[in-house]
């Protein structure tokens, strides 16, 4: 993806979510200048790789499949002792068509919430033995209502809805179209992209990015360490 891309994304995102009074934390609009000012004392933010997430999947299509995404909080299974949190949250946008690719985690369980905008469409499978699509029925919770679902049942998710996704359950999701971009919530354990992301596709969760002009605000894979003293 170009800088000048995610750059445009990160003003197209901030502009919607300021539409809907959704306030993105102090370090969202902190740019590669206050970076270089930070010491150790924003290890949680790298460490646990809060803030901007923008990604084409390596497909260099990002308006077909693609996600924009925000980590405001997160812990980290590989340094509990500094960072006990067993929780994340995110906001996510999803343009209409817009796909995030078929994938389950091992770990994280998960609430997907339509916090605005269009409706968002899931399409749901459980995982069989060999980490392919399972044409077995299975059980969800949305908004507390245990829902029976077929292999490859869609839900749709109006403002306001949200599903509870467990681990093993593989997922892809997009905006309707016709509804405009959605605004979309993720409560979870934590999130580790690392190393609990399987996807049915062999896929490149983070992008590589072209520099064609400085960038606006660090990505998360991003962050400069404080120099040694």
């Amino acid at each position: 993806m170009k800088r000048s891309e995610i750059n445009a994304y990160m003003l197209e995102a901030k502009e919607l979510l300021d539409s809907i009074s959704f306030k993105l934390p102090p370090f969202g609009h902190w740019t590669p200048e206050d970076w270089e000012a930070k010491g150790d004392e924003a290890d949680e933010i790298r460490d646990n790789a809060l803030g901007w997430d923008i990604t084409d999947y390596g497909e260099g299509r990002y308006n077909e499949t693609g996600l924009l995404l925000f980590t405001i909080r997160n812990g980290n299974y590989h340094k509990g002792e500094i960072y006990p949190k067993g929780y994340a949250e995110k906001v996510m946008i999803v343009k209409e068509n817009q796909i995030c690719p078929m994938h389950y985690h091992w770990k994280k369980r998960e609430d997907i919430i339509n916090r605005g905008g269009g409706n968002l469409v899931i399409e749901l499978y459980r995982t069989d033995k060999e980490d392919k699509l399972s044409q077995n029925e299975f059980t969800v919770s949305i908004d507390g209502v245990r829902t029976n679902c077929k292999a490859g049942e869609r839900i749709t998710l109006a403002p306001g809805e949200s599903i509870c996704l467990e681990p093993f359950i593989y997922h892809m999701f997009y905006g309707e179209q016709g509804r405009g971009t959605v605004v979309v919530g993720e409560v979870s354990d934590v999130n580790d992209d690392e190393n609990d992301n399987r996807f049915l596709e062999p896929l490149k969760r983070f992008p590589q990015v072209a520099e064609d002009e400085a960038p606006l605000h660090y990505l998360c894979t991003e962050y400069p360490r404080p120099a040694v003293r």
